[in-house]
């Protein structure tokens, strides 16, 4: 692509433009700089907010992939990847899913984490191999996040992905009317020019890191993470989440500390079936029984258990 095409296509770009608000930003105080940053912040939830019609199809979507045995995978370069690698990274010990159920994939590679390797986003082909490496099947769902809605690598990603016929999700901060590519479904909030022109690492990445928090967050609930609005599948990899974990039980049961604890180790260390057992009083092996037939929804295996013994 020509360096005058690449101008033109970010002149137009939402992410790229002045905001008025702001020219003023380098004559302010401490204080002024921060009002005028968190006053552009109050945009961020509001665009989201109109696009949740579009959230709700993708988190269907992976839902649906989930099911079948299938993944979410990210793809993006910069501050996007990032946040993709981010989320993926922080399902696992949340909802107590394997780490290759939601994979993130940015531009450069696991470097890129730290240091800006800005070059590798330039090439589709790019995006093409590292969708390649890890093997995409039909059963996943490929979400390209890009703010500018142009990246190479991103693009490159989701074609792939349409080629090998995996549902594509796109999560941009450009208007709708300006994704020209083939996805499924795409994502679209728009809060508005950045308080620094181009830094899309502040408005458009919190929006995006608000859309990907929903993306995951829904599903794990849709196929049993969590009970209530409590995490039951968390792993105990450390001593906090060993507290958090019997304080639940706690919560969700109405047992003491110590009771809580027993449950915990006799399960396991898998706070669903402790709290199954401490509501039924019944054996880690009856517990894990009305679980699997219930599809690892807790509270469906309880109504199911109170159905069998007249409760």
């Amino acid at each position: 692509m020509s360096e005058n095409k690449i101008f033109n296509e970010l002149s137009m770009l939402v992410t790229e433009s002045r905001n008025p608000n702001t020219f003023d930003l380098d004559e302010l105080d401490t204080e002024n700089i921060l009002i005028k940053m968190n006053t552009e912040d109050k945009n961020v939830p509001l665009a989201v907010e109109k696009e949740i019609p579009y959230i709700k199809q993708a988190v269907d979507y992976v839902t649906d992939a989930f099911k079948k045995g299938g993944r979410l995978i990210y793809a993006g370069a910069g501050t996007s990847g990032r946040l993709g690698v981010l989320d993926a990274a922080e399902c696992p010990p949340t909802f107590g899913v394997p780490n290759t159920m939601v994979v993130g994939l940015i531009a450069g590679g696991y470097d890129a984490l730290h240091k800006a390797v800005e070059g590798y986003e330039d090439f589709e082909e790019n995006g093409v191999k590292d969708v390649q490496e890890i093997h995409l099947s039909p059963k996943d769902v490929l979400c390209g996040i890009a703010a500018s809605k142009r990246t190479p690598y991103v693009l490159g990603a989701i074609k792939e992905a349409k080629r090998i016929g995996a549902k594509t999700i796109a999560v941009v901060c450009n208007p709708r009317e300006q994704v020209h590519f083939d996805v499924d479904v795409a994502i679209c909030p728009v809060p508005g020019p950045e308080v620094v022109m181009g830094s899309t690492r502040l408005k458009a990445g919190s929006s995006q890191k608000m859309v990907l928090n929903m993306i995951t967050t829904a599903a794990m609930i849709k196929i049993g993470k969590v009970y209530e609005n409590m995490m039951i599948d968390l792993q105990l990899n450390n001593l906090k989440l060993v507290e958090r974990s019997k304080k639940i039980i706690m919560m969700a049961s109405d047992v003491d500390y110590n009771e809580a604890s027993d449950y915990l180790k006799k399960s396991n260390g898998h706070v669903k079936t402790a709290i199954f057992m401490a509501l039924t009083d019944v054996s880690v092996e009856n517990a894990h029984i009305y679980l699997e037939q219930n599809e690892g929804f807790l509270k469906n295996a309880i109504k199911q258990w109170k159905n069998d013994n007249n409760i």
